[in-house]
Order: C-alpha cells, then sequence, then structure tokens
C-alpha cells in the first residue's frame, strides 16, 4: 500500500473547500430567486443533455424519479421545459427546453462567465493568471478516468 503523502492530503482538502466555496460564489452570482437550487441544476442538466426522458435525466443528477418529477413539473409550469412523446417508446416523454429556458440557462450562464473573467482580470497579475492556466491544465488529469 502506498503511503500518501502530507502534500497529497492538504492539497486535496484545500482544492475541495476552494472549490466548494468558488462554486457556491459562482451559483451566487446569476441566482435566480424563482428556482430551487434543484430546479436550477434540472434546467442546467436538460440544456446539457437536449431531449431526454425523466428517468434518463433523475438518474443524471442522481436523484429519484419522483423528485426529478416535481422539479419538472415546476419548470414545466414556469414555461421552462416542454414534453412531447418519444418517438421510440409513446407511453415515455421526452423534455427539452423551451426558448425561454434555453434563454435563461445562456443568460446564467453569460452572466457567470462574465463575472469570473471579471475577477481573474481584477484579482491577479497575468502572471498568477498563466500559473493559473498551468495548474487548470495539471488538474485536467483529475477529471479523466
Amino acid at each position: 500500500m502506498v503511503q500518501i503523502s502530507d502534500s497529497a492530503t492538504r492539497t486535496a482538502r484545500n482544492l475541495r473547500v476552494v472549490f466548494s466555496r468558488l462554486r457556491r460564489r459562482i451559483r451566487e452570482v446569476a441566482q435566480d430567486t424563482d428556482l430551487t437550487p434543484s430546479q436550477e441544476s434540472a434546467l442546467t442538466l436538460v440544456s446539457k443533455h437536449g431531449a431526454a426522458t425523466a428517468s434518463a435525466l433523475a438518474s443524471a443528477e442522481g436523484v429519484r424519479p419522483q423528485s426529478m418529477a416535481a422539479t419538472l413539473a415546476a419548470l414545466d409550469q414556469q414555461g421552462l421545459i416542454r414534453r412531447s412523446p418519444d418517438p421510440t417508446d409513446g407511453r415515455r416523454q421526452l423534455v427539452t427546453l423551451t426558448e425561454a429556458g434555453q434563454a435563461r440557462v445562456e443568460g446564467n450562464r453569460q452572466v457567470r462567465d462574465e463575472w469570473l473573467a471579471r475577477a481573474f482580470q481584477e484579482r491577479y497579475t497575468e502572471e498568477e493568471r498563466q500559473t493559473l492556466l498551468t495548474a487548470f491544465e495539471l488538474l485536467e488529469r483529475l477529471s479523466r478516468p
């Protein structure tokens, strides 16, 4: 068994804490007060997956199908998603974004991207930004299987 170094343990802990804080901050930037976090997450998920069934979305989100059904009902009521019959299985419905849903997802993404870019511009020197770019290349290895 390989011994885990103190620096590896500290790096893992610090990375998790910083990413958690940054994720919360990014969510706050474009927070829509009329959507719950689960509704916002489901809306983003539908945007990423395109047409999908509620059960596929529940599986991707790691929630029970009943929970996803309630979340989708709220998004449907707000006109952010639409449901249409699955052409391969008439018993199921496919969920997609409406124009309003797509505009909302894109608007939130743009606000978040602009906030991040502005924060990097204002809080870091060019040299520090280059160091971060190098660090991101190294961190990319963590996301690979």
